[in-house]
């Protein structure tokens, strides 16, 4: 089931997309359940599709969880997951442009599949993750590397405005070994399988809510592959997941 967070007529509802149209909800689906209003909105009728979340808490990100990005990043995987948090300042949704802060000459993509939490969950075991797991989304890490190298810590290079892309919706099944795609302006960037993550999603939920208690709404990052690269004012950035969707982003400078 794939579900939208849209603007429609000057408000902002959620909805079960149901081939060209979105089925309306009567509320936030991760708290009010699945009834519906029984109108039916064109997806061609749709205002925008914004974020399919908002954080209400906070955005935890698992670093260098794919051994061919660590490698090309100049080290290896961590044993244990490598944990950051990203504001939920940053989250911006489906054909929202990501900002290059003044800061930063060298701002990089990375493609990733995000978990989004559906119940509260401290201190679970890996086998017991479903249960506590909404669905899946698409998102993008967006780092200032200049200022990750610099800092030695990555809290303000993830962290600007508009660095973390999610969307187009969240689907609440997911393939075991899905591909994940990135493109910049058409050009394939990375091609992998979620299968290939050194830590797999039910240890990275158990391991995350082993620091944190996850809140509903909270998502997770799980880690990007390989062919991390730059991006520039003008450009256009697509991170797709198979069975997910596509979430397409342009890039621009800061007014």
């Amino acid at each position: 089931m794939k579900i939208a967070r849209f603007s429609h007529a000057g408000a902002i509802d959620y909805g079960i997309v149901d081939e060209d149209a979105l089925v309306v909800l009567a509320g936030d689906p991760m708290f009010a359940g699945f009834d519906t209003t029984g109108e039916r909105v064109p997806l061609g009728k749709v205002g925008a599709l914004l974020a399919p979340v908002i954080p209400r808490s906070k955005v935890v990100a698992v670093g260098k969880n794919y051994r061919d990005h660590a490698a090309e990043m100049g080290g290896e995987a961590p044993a244990e997951p490598l944990l950051f948090l990203k504001p939920n300042t940053s989250v911006i949704g489906q054909g929202d442009a990501i900002v290059l802060p003044p800061q930063s000459a060298q701002v990089d993509f990375e493609g990733e599949l995000a978990v989004v939490i559906g119940t509260i969950a401290k201190n679970i075991k890996a086998e017991d993750a479903a249960a506590y797991i909404f669905g899946y989304t698409v998102a993008n890490d967006v780092t200032a590397r200049d200022l990750q190298k610099i800092d030695g810590q990555w809290a303000r290079a993830k962290g600007f405005d508009t660095f973390c892309p999610l969307g187009p919706v969240i689907e609440t099944e997911l393939k075991p070994d899905a591909i994940i795609r990135t493109r910049v302006n058409g050009e394939l960037k990375q091609d992998a399988r979620i299968s290939d993550m050194v830590h797999d999603i039910p240890s990275i939920v158990a391991y995350a809510s082993s620091v944190f208690t996850l809140l509903p709404g909270d998502v997770i990052l799980t880690g990007t592959p390989a062919g991390v690269g730059p991006i520039v004012a003008g450009d256009t950035v697509e991170v797709e997941i198979e069975g997910v969707g596509s979430l397409v982003n342009p890039v621009r400078v800061a007014k």
